[in-house]
């Protein structure tokens, strides 16, 4: 009986260690082993802007973890991890003899893991509470330590290990907890973040502080006792307070959500990259954003919306209490733009004349400026018990109220040169919706169109010499009606050149000139642009009726200002993988030579990017007649900035749109503002109104230490005087005597060869066919700065 229990014994123990052991994994699985690591977004100066993770996790390699912050994990959870050979005989031994009590009690199993065991444990095996679980993890062990390096161990365990606060490894901990990189911890720090692998929850930074600092001054105190820390350093790091980031921080940057998700949303769609390497892959990403240029841009857009909408008036408070006892849990409910990071929610707790008294949610109390008790009564009122949003003056007394704009926009800056996108801003606030209105949004451009128009025709024998006629015009539209385009002001101005034209956004003009050249040419000009994928071939699009985006007419614009070159806006400038290794990069130029040593050779010559898709000088006309819708037009605003800029507003029907395309030598910026349903504006909100006081306002910070560089003419441009102002022409298109424009008084009866007209009332325009024949000009009257079309 005795041998016959033990055979079964021994059949019963084969059978559970056959069972136990068939899955077992493969410890040189870890040789080659990286733990799925964050993917970091950095701006053009090496400012962390983001991170692209499942784990939030930062791989730290072994040689860059500061000593005092692995001795601090070592002196938490395996003081002897240098001497054992995986597994701490006594202590595992210990701990399973416990384990057959606990089992009987129902009680959770005890460790007793080095960290060999804890490594094999959190990558190739699960976290199951079972005796068969230790078994496995104790055998793992010791082959991990016959395969890897204690170094290649330690360095596994520290980047894989769950702290909270959404980070695993202590290189996104030292971020989230404290917002520094791992080697700028203290040695308190680093005492706080070996606590936590016992569990996070237990060891709260803010809901658990005693406990926190508790373990941390008993890590401290076993860092003295092993010799790794002087007792008076040990003593000195208790003292310290635990400071904590408020929330979990991917970056110190925050201006530029709508950049980062951009980013993100490239990199899914990129060969290279893709969803698994993305978050798993540790990459790093250099963007084109200007960290400096990115939050001027966000807050010269919040601005301009904030005062769009407070020109419309208070639309009421966002809330109501019946009692002013804990109304604080409700207001917390309202979520205020994470970007107006002064904003407080209140409640109001007394009218009483012209004075209106609040309270914040953390129990400051104050009045309201009179100007905005004024603003509120004029609208939809205020009384006790209203919850709003309020921010503290600049001058420390009192509160301004405030209000989340219904409207939205976009803002759009890159170098017209490289294509790089220095700034970009989708909307009011991320935080309250990530739709990109920079890039996903779909709106007619309007006005700010008419650049392309009259490039076309620059490109197609029309010089500045020219003129068109600015007339009433009605043209057969589909389905036999009558479309008759007009002007803004319903006033029309006879005979202008195309600068003019231009200037004063004249819409019949525009039309005129579309059809004298055919929109066909239009058309491609705008698709080889990049303005739009496909246009309909129909004159209403002269005037913007497409659908188009800031981002791609920050594209179109960029070719007027460099050349006539197609640039390729981009926000992505270089790709490496965890190795260094580039595997990607927007300049695809070849230089055979760039990385040889100086040698006293000439410097490498690279070529310029792009395809010339305008001629030099035709880009040049428009880049100068441009400048004169600043000078002269419809946004004369931007004449305060005080250097040499130019550009184009837009505003669509109704006012659904507003639209303001502007460049200075050295940046293109595009501003659009309206409301994500398409309604109306409101009358008068035009580009002139609504978006030019935001490219002012963010280019008086882009501009500000820039010198006032003119715009470089090519060299093949030749100049004439047209009605006093410097044009540019091509070589052998420049006028050698110019006529007076017809219609006007003393127009010459002899021979014009740069003004003969032609049935459509475009002169000097050669092939014009002949349409319907244009009504009578109107008298004329001053110039008229608006822009609609």
């Amino acid at each position: 009986m005795a041998l016959s229990f033990v055979a079964v014994a021994a059949l019963a123990t084969g059978i559970y260690s056959a069972w136990l052991f068939h899955d077992m994994p493969d410890a040189g699985d870890l040789v080659d082993y990286h733990p799925p690591t964050a993917t970091r977004a950095y701006a053009w100066d090496g400012t962390l802007i983001g991170e692209f993770s499942r784990e939030r996790r930062i791989f730290v390699p072994y040689d860059a973890i500061p000593a005092q912050t692995a001795q601090a994990f070592l002196a938490a959870e395996d003081h002897g991890f240098f001497k054992h050979g995986g597994v701490d005989i006594g202590g595992f031994g210990r701990a399973m003899a416990k384990n057959v009590l606990n089992i009987a009690q129902g009680r959770r199993l005890e460790g007793g893991s080095t960290i060999t065991q804890q490594v094999a444990k959190n990558i190739l095996l699960t976290s199951d509470q079972t005796v068969g679980r230790k078994l496995k993890e104790a055998i793992l062990a010791s082959q991990l330590e016959s395969t890897l390096s204690k170094e290649r161990i330690l360095e596994l365990y520290m980047n894989e290990i769950w702290l909270g606060y959404r980070s695993f490894g202590v290189g996104a901990a030292a971020y989230n907890y404290f917002g520094k990189s791992l080697s700028e911890l203290t040695l308190a720090e680093s005492a706080y973040l070996a606590a936590l692998p016992k569990g996070p929850d237990n060891y709260h930074p803010t809901r658990r502080y005693g406990q926190a600092v508790g373990r941390r001054n008993w890590i401290l105190g076993q860092m003295a006792d092993l010799g790794w820390v002087s007792r008076a350093e040990a003593e000195a790091a208790m003292r310290e307070p635990l400071k904590v980031q408020a929330a979990p921080s991917r970056s110190q940057y925050r201006d530029a959500d709508y950049f980062v998700e951009e980013v993100r949303r490239i990199s899914l769609n990129m060969k290279e990259l893709g969803d698994e390497r993305l978050n798993a892959g540790g990459y790093y990403v250099r963007t084109t954003l200007d960290p400096a240029l990115q939050s001027a841009a966000r807050t010269a857009l919040m601005n301009g919306l904030e005062s769009y909408d407070r020109r419309h008036g208070w639309r009421g408070a966002w809330g109501k209490v019946d009692t002013l006892t804990g109304w604080e849990a409700i207001a917390k409910k309202r979520s205020k733009p994470a970007e107006r990071r002064t904003w407080l929610q209140a409640v109001v707790t007394s009218v009483a004349g012209g004075s209106v008294q609040i309270r914040t949610v953390d129990g400051a109390v104050g009045a309201l400026a009179g100007q905005d008790v004024s603003w509120a009564r004029v609208g939809k009122g205020i009384g006790v018990g209203d919850l709003i949003f309020v921010a503290p003056t600049e001058e420390g007394a009192g509160y301004r109220l405030k209000q989340v704009p219904a409207v939205n926009g976009a803002l759009v800056a890159m170098e017209p040169y490289s294509g790089r996108v220095v700034a970009m801003v989708g909307g009011y606030s991320f935080s309250l919706s990530s739709f990109n209105r920079a890039t996903q949004a779909l709106r007619q451009p309007g006005s700010s169109f008419k650049p392309i128009v009259y490039a076309a025709a620059l490109e197609n024998g029309f010089t500045p010499a020219n003129t068109v006629l600015d007339a009433p015009i009605t043209l057969k539209g589909y389905g036999g009606e009558n479309w008759s385009p007009e002007n803004y002001s319903r006033d029309y101005y006879g005979a202008l050149t195309l600068r003019k034209g231009l200037e004063l956004s004249r819409n019949t003009m525009t039309v005129r000139l579309a059809q004298s050249i055919g929109m066909t040419k239009v058309a491609d000009l705008a698709e080889r642009l990049g303005e739009t994928k496909k246009m309909d071939r129909v004159l209403a699009m002269a005037l913007g009726a497409g659908e188009t985006t800031v981002y791609r007419m920050a594209g179109a614009y960029s070719t007027f200002v460099n050349g006539g070159r197609l640039v390729q806006p981009h926000l992505i400038e270089m790709v490496q993988d965890r190795n260094g290794k580039v595997i990607w990069r927007a300049d695809r130029r070849e230089c055979d030579r760039c990385d040889q040593g100086f040698g006293g050779a000439e410097s490498p010559r690279i070529l310029r990017t792009g395809d010339q898709v305008l001629n030099p000088v035709t880009a040049y006309q428009i880049t100068s007649m441009l400048q004169g819708v600043v000078q002269r037009g419809t946004a004369t605003q931007a004449l305060s900035l005080g250097k040499p800029v130019g550009g184009k507003t837009g505003t669509t029907n109704d006012y659904r749109s507003a639209w303001f395309m502007g460049f200075s030598p050295q940046l293109v910026v595009g501003v659009y503002i309206g409301f994500d349903d398409n309604r109306s504006l409101g009358n008068n909100e035009t580009g002139s109104v609504a978006a030019v006081p935001i490219f002012v306002d963010f280019m008086g910070v882009a501009l500000k230490d820039k010198p006032a560089e003119e715009f470089k003419a090519p060299t093949e441009a030749r100049f004439a005087m047209i009605r006093g102002i410097r044009e540019a022409f091509r070589a052998g298109t420049e006028p050698t005597s110019l006529a007076a424009p017809v219609g006007e008084a003393g127009a010459p009866t002899g021979p014009q060869p740069y003004n003969k007209v032609f049935q459509n009332g475009v002169t000097g325009a050669p092939n014009a066919a002949a349409a319907v024949a244009p009504a009578a000009p109107a008298a004329k009257k001053k110039d008229d700065l608006s822009d609609l079309f």
